[in-house]
Protein backbone atom coordinates (compact mmCIF):
# COMPACT_ATOMS: atom_id res chain seq x y z
CA UNK A 1 0.00 0.00 0.00
CA UNK A 2 1.49 3.03 -1.55
CA UNK A 3 1.47 6.59 1.28
CA UNK A 4 -1.73 7.83 -0.27
CA UNK A 5 -3.35 4.62 0.32
CA UNK A 6 -2.43 4.41 3.84
CA UNK A 7 -3.16 8.59 4.64
CA UNK A 8 -6.52 7.90 2.87
CA UNK A 9 -7.41 4.90 4.92
CA UNK A 10 -6.86 6.79 7.86
CA UNK A 11 -8.67 9.59 7.10
CA UNK A 12 -11.59 7.08 6.13
CA UNK A 13 -11.26 5.42 9.15
CA UNK A 14 -11.35 7.98 11.33
CA UNK A 15 -14.97 9.88 10.49
CA UNK A 16 -18.22 8.68 11.83
CA UNK A 17 -21.34 7.50 9.76
CA UNK A 18 -23.07 9.76 7.45
CA UNK A 19 -19.93 12.15 6.97
CA UNK A 20 -18.59 11.71 3.38
CA UNK A 21 -14.75 12.46 2.19
CA UNK A 22 -14.49 15.15 -0.68
CA UNK A 23 -10.25 14.14 -1.68
CA UNK A 24 -9.16 17.32 -2.32
CA UNK A 25 -7.40 16.53 -5.35
CA UNK A 26 -6.13 20.16 -6.87
CA UNK A 27 -2.76 20.95 -8.04
CA UNK A 28 -1.72 17.10 -7.84
CA UNK A 29 -1.20 15.12 -10.58
CA UNK A 30 -3.76 12.18 -11.90
CA UNK A 31 -1.67 9.33 -10.49
CA UNK A 32 -2.13 10.74 -7.07
CA UNK A 33 -6.25 10.77 -8.42
CA UNK A 34 -5.98 7.05 -9.32
CA UNK A 35 -4.18 5.92 -6.33
CA UNK A 36 -7.10 6.83 -3.95
CA UNK A 37 -9.05 5.90 -6.93
CA UNK A 38 -8.04 2.23 -6.72
CA UNK A 39 -8.68 2.10 -2.81
CA UNK A 40 -12.27 2.60 -3.89
CA UNK A 41 -12.90 7.00 -3.09
CA UNK A 42 -15.09 8.08 -6.10
CA UNK A 43 -15.61 11.71 -4.37
CA UNK A 44 -12.64 14.08 -5.44
CA UNK A 45 -12.85 18.19 -5.11
CA UNK A 46 -11.60 20.41 -7.45
CA UNK A 47 -10.92 24.34 -7.41
CA UNK A 48 -9.84 25.32 -10.79
CA UNK A 49 -11.71 24.82 -13.91
CA UNK A 50 -8.58 24.15 -16.41
CA UNK A 51 -7.22 21.68 -13.92
CA UNK A 52 -10.35 20.11 -13.35
CA UNK A 53 -10.70 19.85 -17.26
CA UNK A 54 -7.63 17.85 -18.41
CA UNK A 55 -8.25 15.98 -15.28
CA UNK A 56 -12.39 14.73 -16.15
CA UNK A 57 -10.89 14.14 -19.66
CA UNK A 58 -8.28 11.93 -18.43
CA UNK A 59 -9.67 10.11 -15.27
CA UNK A 60 -12.36 7.07 -14.92
CA UNK A 61 -15.92 8.51 -15.72
CA UNK A 62 -17.58 7.36 -12.69
CA UNK A 63 -15.66 10.06 -10.63
CA UNK A 64 -17.85 12.22 -8.48
CA UNK A 65 -16.28 15.96 -9.04
CA UNK A 66 -17.24 18.28 -6.74
CA UNK A 67 -16.23 22.02 -7.46
CA UNK A 68 -15.23 23.99 -4.02
CA UNK A 69 -13.21 26.98 -5.68
CA UNK A 70 -14.52 30.46 -6.25
CA UNK A 71 -16.42 29.82 -9.36
CA UNK A 72 -16.24 32.81 -11.80
CA UNK A 73 -19.91 33.21 -13.75
CA UNK A 74 -17.95 33.09 -17.28
CA UNK A 75 -16.57 29.83 -16.24
CA UNK A 76 -19.79 27.84 -15.45
CA UNK A 77 -20.44 26.41 -18.60
CA UNK A 78 -17.02 24.25 -18.74
CA UNK A 79 -18.13 22.12 -16.17
CA UNK A 80 -21.67 22.26 -15.65
CA UNK A 81 -21.89 18.99 -18.10
CA UNK A 82 -20.39 16.39 -15.74
CA UNK A 83 -20.04 18.30 -12.44
CA UNK A 84 -21.66 16.26 -9.70
CA UNK A 85 -21.67 18.90 -6.90
CA UNK A 86 -20.56 22.98 -7.29
CA UNK A 87 -19.99 23.73 -3.55
CA UNK A 88 -19.19 27.32 -3.33
CA UNK A 89 -22.31 29.45 -4.79
CA UNK A 90 -21.54 32.76 -2.92
CA UNK A 91 -24.48 34.94 -5.48
CA UNK A 92 -27.88 35.11 -6.97
CA UNK A 93 -25.77 36.03 -10.48
CA UNK A 94 -23.94 32.84 -9.61
CA UNK A 95 -27.28 30.36 -8.99
CA UNK A 96 -28.35 31.74 -12.10
CA UNK A 97 -25.76 31.11 -14.82
CA UNK A 98 -25.72 27.58 -13.12
CA UNK A 99 -29.53 27.39 -13.99
CA UNK A 100 -28.89 29.03 -17.62
CA UNK A 101 -25.93 26.22 -18.38
CA UNK A 102 -27.66 23.76 -16.95
CA UNK A 103 -30.85 23.81 -18.81
CA UNK A 104 -29.09 23.89 -21.82
CA UNK A 105 -27.35 20.61 -20.93
CA UNK A 106 -30.77 19.09 -19.44
CA UNK A 107 -28.78 18.70 -16.24
CA UNK A 108 -30.16 19.95 -12.75
CA UNK A 109 -27.13 20.88 -11.34
CA UNK A 110 -26.54 20.44 -7.12
CA UNK A 111 -25.39 23.52 -5.56
CA UNK A 112 -24.25 24.29 -1.69
CA UNK A 113 -24.68 27.93 -0.57
CA UNK A 114 -21.33 28.95 0.22
CA UNK A 115 -21.93 31.01 3.96
CA UNK A 116 -18.68 33.49 5.40
CA UNK A 117 -18.66 33.14 8.87
CA UNK A 118 -14.81 33.05 9.71
CA UNK A 119 -13.40 36.45 10.42
CA UNK A 120 -10.89 36.53 7.57
CA UNK A 121 -11.31 39.04 4.76
CA UNK A 122 -10.21 36.41 2.17
CA UNK A 123 -12.79 34.13 2.44
CA UNK A 124 -15.81 34.23 0.11
CA UNK A 125 -19.44 33.66 0.56
CA UNK A 126 -22.68 34.90 2.07
CA UNK A 127 -22.74 36.42 5.07
CA UNK A 128 -25.81 34.89 7.19
CA UNK A 129 -28.50 37.99 6.83
CA UNK A 130 -27.39 37.66 3.08
CA UNK A 131 -27.76 34.38 2.56
CA UNK A 132 -31.57 34.35 4.52
CA UNK A 133 -31.93 37.67 2.18
CA UNK A 134 -31.35 35.84 -0.72
CA UNK A 135 -33.59 32.77 0.58
CA UNK A 136 -36.73 35.29 1.25
CA UNK A 137 -36.14 37.37 -1.77
CA UNK A 138 -37.57 33.52 -3.51
CA UNK A 139 -35.72 33.56 -7.04
CA UNK A 140 -34.44 30.59 -6.39
CA UNK A 141 -37.88 28.87 -6.30
CA UNK A 142 -37.91 29.43 -10.34
CA UNK A 143 -34.29 27.92 -11.53
CA UNK A 144 -35.31 24.57 -12.27
CA UNK A 145 -32.39 23.51 -13.04
CA UNK A 146 -30.33 23.68 -10.12
CA UNK A 147 -31.12 22.18 -6.93
CA UNK A 148 -29.96 23.80 -3.64
CA UNK A 149 -29.05 20.54 -1.18
CA UNK A 150 -27.45 22.73 1.81
CA UNK A 151 -24.53 24.76 3.26
CA UNK A 152 -20.94 24.89 2.98
CA UNK A 153 -18.35 27.54 4.19
CA UNK A 154 -14.73 27.61 5.71
CA UNK A 155 -13.68 28.27 9.35
CA UNK A 156 -10.65 30.04 10.03
CA UNK A 157 -7.51 28.93 9.90
CA UNK A 158 -6.23 29.51 13.41
CA UNK A 159 -4.65 27.35 16.37
CA UNK A 160 -7.81 27.90 18.64
CA UNK A 161 -10.01 24.50 18.15
CA UNK A 162 -12.84 26.70 20.30
CA UNK A 163 -13.56 29.31 17.78
CA UNK A 164 -13.20 26.32 15.23
CA UNK A 165 -16.06 25.22 16.76
CA UNK A 166 -17.79 27.95 17.78
CA UNK A 167 -17.87 28.86 13.73
CA UNK A 168 -18.66 25.18 12.65
CA UNK A 169 -21.99 25.58 14.83
CA UNK A 170 -22.54 28.38 14.08
CA UNK A 171 -23.27 27.39 10.51
CA UNK A 172 -24.53 24.14 12.01
CA UNK A 173 -27.61 26.01 13.70
CA UNK A 174 -28.00 28.73 10.80
CA UNK A 175 -28.17 25.38 8.63
CA UNK A 176 -31.57 24.00 10.97
CA UNK A 177 -32.68 27.46 9.97
CA UNK A 178 -32.49 27.54 6.54
CA UNK A 179 -33.80 23.74 6.71
CA UNK A 180 -36.67 24.65 9.09
CA UNK A 181 -37.95 27.64 6.70
CA UNK A 182 -37.21 26.72 3.30
CA UNK A 183 -36.30 23.36 2.75
CA UNK A 184 -38.53 21.14 5.41
CA UNK A 185 -40.40 19.22 3.02
CA UNK A 186 -37.32 17.78 0.71
CA UNK A 187 -34.93 15.35 1.76
CA UNK A 188 -32.26 16.28 -0.58
CA UNK A 189 -31.45 19.62 1.61
CA UNK A 190 -29.14 17.85 3.63
CA UNK A 191 -25.56 18.87 3.64
CA UNK A 192 -23.15 20.48 5.33
CA UNK A 193 -19.65 20.98 3.47
CA UNK A 194 -17.47 22.08 7.01
CA UNK A 195 -13.94 20.32 7.57
CA UNK A 196 -10.41 20.47 5.81
CA UNK A 197 -7.07 19.07 6.87
CA UNK A 198 -6.46 20.77 9.83
CA UNK A 199 -10.01 21.08 11.41
CA UNK A 200 -11.56 18.26 10.10
CA UNK A 201 -12.19 16.27 13.30
CA UNK A 202 -13.95 18.92 14.93
CA UNK A 203 -16.15 19.27 11.78
CA UNK A 204 -17.27 15.48 12.86
CA UNK A 205 -18.23 16.80 15.94
CA UNK A 206 -20.06 19.78 14.81
CA UNK A 207 -22.61 18.15 12.54
CA UNK A 208 -20.46 18.10 8.94
CA UNK A 209 -21.65 15.82 6.36
CA UNK A 210 -18.93 16.28 3.86
CA UNK A 211 -15.14 16.99 4.56
CA UNK A 212 -12.66 18.34 2.77
CA UNK A 213 -9.33 16.94 3.22
CA UNK A 214 -6.20 17.26 -0.14
CA UNK A 215 -3.25 17.79 2.20
CA UNK A 216 -3.68 14.51 4.96
CA UNK A 217 -4.08 12.43 2.01
CA UNK A 218 -1.85 13.58 -0.88
CA UNK A 219 0.62 15.35 1.28
CA UNK A 220 2.31 19.22 0.21
CA UNK A 221 0.65 20.48 -3.21
CA UNK A 222 3.11 20.38 -6.08
CA UNK A 223 2.22 24.32 -7.95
Amino acid sequence: MDAISSHLHQVLDSLPGGVRLVAVSKYHPKESILSAYSEGQRLFGESHVQELQVKHEQLPADIQWHFIGHLQTNKVKYIVPYISMIEAVDSMKLLREIDRQAARCGRVVDVLLELHIAEEETKYGLTLDDCRQLLADGEWRTLSHVRICGLMMMASYVEDEEQIRQEMTMAADFFDEVKAAYFADVDYFCERSWGMSHDYPIACQCRSTLVRVGTTIFGERVY
